[in-house]
């Protein structure tokens, strides 16, 4: 096979055999491949499309280019959940314990936040002490003897998605809807686990802005997973304004521990229950969402679901004390009142809005070298539908000082307030 001789078949609208897509992977990961044509490959891709046969085959071969996670020791199905990013989502947070405390092997890997979306690890690390560097034999064995393990990629995991993705990134084709689920699914894949429920998000705060586009895109990983052999659900949730109130890295997390002990915001914990409720009934635990959801809110009332999010800080170097005694963790040096000017009723929350808000304090980072600062952040003390008078609190912005006039003016004009009410939905659909 020569490359060019590939790139102009996919220039031409052909569809690309598995050899081909293999030839394609394995010689850009090895650097037999140069970028320039690899660059003119994807933005064929792009331009042309592939359909799910070549979106399936290009998830295999990023998977098959590096190591791959086996948890066959594990007893019993493993569940996992990816989120495609979004302001204030720290559902993994609740959901994770939720399931695990009902005897669900839940094992994740994770990322970080990059831009205005909050990254899993980065929130588990306002925990003294949490260590997200774990091997892959102790990643089995934490999640054999306490079912929950939320870890960073280790080892050697698609290389080839790392290089492919780094390209995309400056050659203008991250927007493809194919390459994206491959991406994503590849990833999932070499985790290793049975089921996987994913949270598409859609809206202003999400990187699908339609409900097109991220349909498309759920349909699409769940047939990748579907042809893979794994259990597949995909939500598709609503990013039009954040999810529960708080956004920021500690913020985050003591709001995840609110949830947990039942006082946690309705949206956030809706959206837990869903997921949870199919992620229990792929691991043959409940028949249906009804039981399955009762079960969870049972296990937060018991304290069973805290429990076990403490015996996931405890088994990973966490101090334990940050989990009963959420004081502890850092606050900022300042907290600012925004208030509304107008009375009416909250419409609309840009989420990117506030996403960038917390971001510039020094919540988010804007390349992966930025140093997050856990303290800062925003909390919402209105959502859509909510009522507001004049001079009322909108939100909470917990500041150390950096671009604190900026946050307070982008947050002010995230909040769209109006003379009628309208009602928020928050899960817009469900792909099994």
């Amino acid at each position: 096979m020569r490359m060019v001789d590939l790139i102009e078949k996919k220039r031409d609208g052909y569809k690309m055999t598995p050899e081909e897509i293999e030839f394609i992977v394995s010689g850009y990961t090895k650097g037999e491949i140069p970028d320039y044509q690899v660059s003119s490959f994807l933005m064929a891709a792009y331009l042309k499309g592939m359909d799910d046969e070549e979106a399936t085959n290009l998830a295999i071969s990023m998977l098959n280019s590096g190591d791959k996670l086996d948890l066959s020791m594990i007893d019993g199905v493993k569940v996992d959940k990816h989120s495609t990013g979004g302001v204030g989502d720290k559902t993994s947070l609740v959901l994770a314990p939720l399931v695990a405390s009902l005897g669900v092997n839940f094992a994740k890997m994770s990322g970080r936040g990059l831009g205005h979306t909050g990254g899993t690890l980065d929130k588990l690390e306002s925990i003294e002490g949490f260590n997200i560097a774990v091997s892959p034999e102790d990643f089995i064995k934490q999640v054999q003897r306490i079912n929950i393990a939320i870890v960073g990629q280790t080892g050697n995991l698609t290389p080839a998605d790392k290089k492919l993705y780094a390209l995309r990134d400056v050659t203008g084709t991250v927007s493809s809807i194919p390459l994206i689920a491959s991406s994503i699914m590849s990833k999932k894949l070499a985790s290793g686990a049975n089921a996987i429920c994913l949270d598409v998000k859609v809206g202003s705060g999400a990187f699908m802005k339609n409900i097109e586009d991220a349909r498309h895109l759920a349909r699409l990983m769940v047939q990748i997973g579907k042809n893979c052999g794994r259990g597949m659900t995909a939500l598709l949730t609503n990013m039009e304004e954040p999810l529960g109130l708080a956004v920021g890295n500690a913020l985050e997390v003591k709001e995840a521990i609110a949830t947990l002990n039942g006082n946690g915001p309705k949206d956030l914990l809706d959206l837990c229950l869903e997921i949870g409720s199919y992620l229990l009934i792929d691991a043959k635990k409940f028949v249906n969402k009804e039981d399955a959801k009762a079960a969870m809110l049972e296990n937060i009332k018991n304290k069973k679901a805290l429990n076990k999010l403490i015996d996931l800080v405890v088994a990973q170097g966490g101090n334990k004390e940050y989990i009963t005694n959420p004081e502890l963790f850092a606050k900022a040096k300042e907290v600012v009142e925004v208030k509304s000017k107008v009375e009416g009723y909250v419409s609309h929350i840009d989420a990117l809005g506030i996403g960038h808000a917390a971001m510039i304090l020094g919540a988010g980072r804007e390349t992966l070298e930025d140093k997050v600062d856990m303290a800062v952040g925003i909390v919402l003390n209105k959502k859509v539908g909510d009522y507001v008078n004049v001079g009322e609190t909108l939100c909470y912005i917990h500041t150390n000082g950096k671009n604190t006039n900026e946050s307070i003016e982008k947050a002010f004009n995230s909040f769209d307030i109006k003379k009628d009410k309208v009602e928020s939905k928050l899960i817009l659909d469900v792909i099994r």
